[in-house]
Order: structure tokens, then sequence, then C-alpha cells
């Protein structure tokens, strides 16, 4: 989880090849209309999340049911959000990707392709509430490479679980 820039998709995808779980990539469970939404410059409200957060709930249920587990990448900004996800999820672990604004800001003006405009950086700033105590899971910092990230994020996994 994390506002965009913070690398969820790569670290995400490194952390599940380092645990063999599959992976899911979070923007993947957006309807069509949040994305023409967010392309659009127009941040989505908690009534356009709703369906979204549903999705990757059953995405996660699901892994779970299974006996396995998964990874997916997801902003989950707000205890609301994680919360709806933890009512269909309740094992799910939270790892918060965080970093100071400025590397963020950078990290974003070289993505390309990406729907999601660094302008509404400021909105997912403005409503990101970090992990609280009666949520499992950590917060790891993303200066470095994908790999160093990675690596802290498993190293704090291990402890977490421990």
């Amino acid at each position: 989880m994390g506002v965009a820039g913070t690398g969820k998709t790569t670290v995400g995808r490194l952390l599940a090849e380092a645990l063999g779980l599959p992976y899911a990539e979070g923007d993947a469970f957006h309807p069509a209309a949040n994305v023409a939404k967010m392309s659009a410059g127009v941040p989505l409200d908690d009534d356009d999340r709703r369906p979204w957060l549903d999705a990757i709930g059953g995405w996660i249920r699901d892994r779970a049911g299974s006996g396995g587990g998964g990874v997916v990448a997801a902003s989950c900004l707000k205890h609301s959000y994680r919360d709806r996800l933890r009512a269909t999820a309740p094992d799910a672990v939270f790892v918060h990707l965080t970093g100071d604004r400025p590397l963020i800001e950078r990290r974003m003006a070289d993505r390309k392709g990406h729907f999601m405009p660094a302008s509404l950086l400021d909105s997912q700033f403005a409503v990101l509430e970090p992990l609280r105590a009666d949520e499992r899971g950590f917060a790891v910092d993303v200066a470095g490479t994908p790999e160093e990230i990675t690596d802290r994020a498993l190293a704090a996994l291990r402890t977490f679980e421990s």
C-alpha cells in the first residue's frame, strides 16, 4: 500500500517472486469508469473505491482460501479501506511503502504510460492514513533500489510473522 509513485507494482512483483506467491496489480481491479476519472485528473471518492476494494478483497480471500497467499499492490490509503479489505480477508498483512514527497514526485515524473497523473499526488497525501496499531502490517521506506526496498520488506515480514 501507499501513495502513487512509491513502487507498489515493482516491489509487489519482487516480493511475490521472493515469496513464491501469485501477484496481482491493484489497478487491474478498477472499473473502467474509475480509470477514466483518474486519467482526467479527478480523484476517486469513497463510492468509486468500494467495488474496487471488494474485488481486491475477493482476490485475497480466494488466495487465502486455497491455502496459499498472494501479493497485491493497491493504494489502500485510508484505514476504512483497509477495514473493508480485512472484512473479506482478515489475515491480510499490509506493507506500507513510504517515502518523502520529492522522491515520489521524481519517480512519478519518470513514469511513462501510467494513467495516474502526478497532479493527483496532493489528493493521495491528503487522504493517506498510516497503519494503526490495530492493523497487521509495517512501513518500509522506499529510498534505494527496488531490490533494497524488497529486502527491507522481506526482513520486516520475517520479523512481523515470528
